[in-house]
């Protein structure tokens, strides 16, 4: 089965089996009616981020609502690098961009933290994970990120697992070549944390070195935007330790 096959494809939170049926979403109804101009018998890829993808057929087109009928598994669930990304809001525009590539670049967890130095004091969390799920369905990627509550320094701190290690990015220049420390660690489950434009405070620094499992890292001498360093981390990540092996 190739992209060919389907017209679209379509994250969806109901299981996946043959010969199911299922309503979509009004804003994904309006899609298929009002923006691809589907007719019943259209075909549609649809994912959960745990069965799989599947064929599905149009049943029904009305004015209201599309109803689908699933007719086969066409991918099995995939099993990704279990990477999170842990970063200070930035402004919206560049928060979208942010949250379109880390899916893209397959973070398994998207995670805002307010630092001493993020001048971002709110974000729109539905918009955060809307752009996770477009970017999951254009991708070809068979999973969503979670999205976690925006959280205060302190309570990352608090709450990081013990068994999952911390990459933080580090622009003081302390840190170990970011390929390098991926390449020497157990490449198990981990986290990036990225900091706010004007970088960490330095207690903040102070505070996760006593974690016990974190790696400073560096992406070399050149200052990057807090979005450009997430997405060249994650590179970094995929490149070590990710599917593109």
């Amino acid at each position: 089965m190739t992209e060919k096959d389907y017209e679209t494809r379509l994250y969806v939170e109901e299981n996946l089996s043959t010969g199911k049926s299922l309503v979509l979403k009004s804003d994904q109804s309006h899609y298929i009616r009002s923006v691809l101009r589907l007719k019943e018998n259209g075909q549609i890829a649809l994912f959960n981020g745990e069965d799989g993808e599947w064929l599905s057929a149009i049943k029904t087109i009305t004015k209201r609502f599309v109803e689908l009928e699933v007719v086969e598994q066409i991918r099995s669930q995939e099993v990704i690098s279990d990477i999170w990304l842990v970063f200070a809001p930035i402004k919206r525009n560049r928060i979208d961009y942010l949250a379109q590539k880390a899916t893209e670049l397959g973070a398994g967890a998207l995670w805002p933290i307010f630092t001493k130095y993020t001048s971002v004091s709110r974000i729109n969390m539905e918009r955060l994970k809307s752009n996770s799920i477009e970017a999951a369905e254009q991708s070809g990627r068979l999973t969503v990120p979670k999205v976690l509550d925006p959280s205060d320094f302190d309570t990352l701190i608090e709450k990081w697992p013990r068994d999952r290690d911390l990459f933080c990015l580090d622009e003081t220049g302390k840190g170990a070549p970011i390929l390098n420390a991926f390449r020497s660690s157990h490449l198990r489950a981990s986290g990036l944390l990225i900091g706010p434009e004007g970088g960490f405070a330095k207690e903040e620094l102070d505070q996760v070195d006593k974690l016990g499992n974190v790696c400073r890292v560096s992406l070399g001498t050149r200052i990057l935007r807090s979005d450009t360093a997430a997405v060249a981390a994650l590179a970094c990540w995929q490149a070590a330790a990710g599917d593109w092996l």
